[in-house]
């Protein structure tokens, strides 16, 4: 039997609470995490147990026949929304959502299935480069990126809003990454790292399946993970010789590498 929605109006203490989960350690203590926006929040709902939906009354007015049975509704007044947003304009409409027991852990990482690739991230910081990269593996079909121990957290409100629900989707591990990349290599898996000197990603060879290193926004690939990458390639600038920009940023570099190889291998 389907259970009905229940409205409320939203407390000072809940609204406090929704508040300190803009801190990694506010959604730790918690075990919560705030996903903002209607697209982002119904990309997410079915997904994540939603402990609370908080709108103000004229988002309820227009939209409450949305919403799926058994959520539970709270209202909050335009100037209450602004207080708990992490947005410049908010939308209105923001959910409060329970981080599932070991999500976005460090344990029980799975191996590699065969065929597949994952994305390897070494100690990324921008919450927007995240968030993109999530929704690219979303788009190519990539299901696991392990990311190492000091990148920035995926609940990380800014991250959850730039992944358009891919969060759903990708599953996240953290990890000590050189010791996880050392293991993968003593099974004979290709770990590609992007570097300036390495090869030609548009003639090198690619295997269908393996792991791709991204290194930090500013000093690329860590000392520990480089030696680690048995394959060394590159995206080539146009046309060659040209004064340019000295890199490209993290999140446009693999969403070129990632279409390159799923352009190849599908071929």
């Amino acid at each position: 039997m389907e259970t009905q929605n229940t409205e409320a109006r939203i407390t000072a203490a809940t609204r406090k609470l929704v508040t300190s989960l803009r801190t990694a350690r506010g959604r730790r203590e918690n075990s919560l995490f705030v996903a903002e926006g209607q697209r982002c929040v119904f990309e997410i709902l079915p997904f994540f147990h939603c402990r609370w939906l908080i709108a103000t009354d004229a988002w309820f007015q227009t939209n409450i026949k949305m919403l799926p049975p058994g959520v539970k509704v709270l209202k909050a007044r335009p100037d209450e929304m602004e207080r708990m947003s992490s947005m410049q304009t908010p939308q209105g409409i923001l959910a409060v959502f329970e981080i599932p027991e070991g999500h976005g852990g460090n344990r029980n990482i799975p191996a590699p299935r065969p065929g597949s690739l994952i994305l390897a991230l070494d100690h990324l910081q921008d919450p927007g480069n995240l968030g993109t990269i999530i929704r690219v593996a979303d788009w190519f079909g990539i299901r696991q990126i392990w990311a190492s121990s000091d990148t920035v957290d995926i609940y990380n409100p800014k991250v959850v809003q730039s992944t358009m629900g891919g969060l759903a989707r990708v599953k996240i591990h953290y990890c000590d990454l050189p010791e996880t990349l050392a293991e993968a290599t003593k099974n004979s898996i290709p770990v590609y790292g992007t570097f300036l000197d390495g090869e030609d990603i548009y003639t090198t060879p690619l295997s269908p399946a393996g792991i791709i290193v991204m290194g930090n926004e500013g000093n690329g690939i860590s000392p520990a993970v480089e030696p680690l990458c048995n394959r060394r390639i590159k995206i080539p600038s146009f046309p060659a010789g040209a004064t340019k920009v000295e890199s490209l940023n993290v999140s446009t570099a693999t969403a070129i590498t990632v279409a390159e190889f799923r352009r190849r291998t599908a071929q």
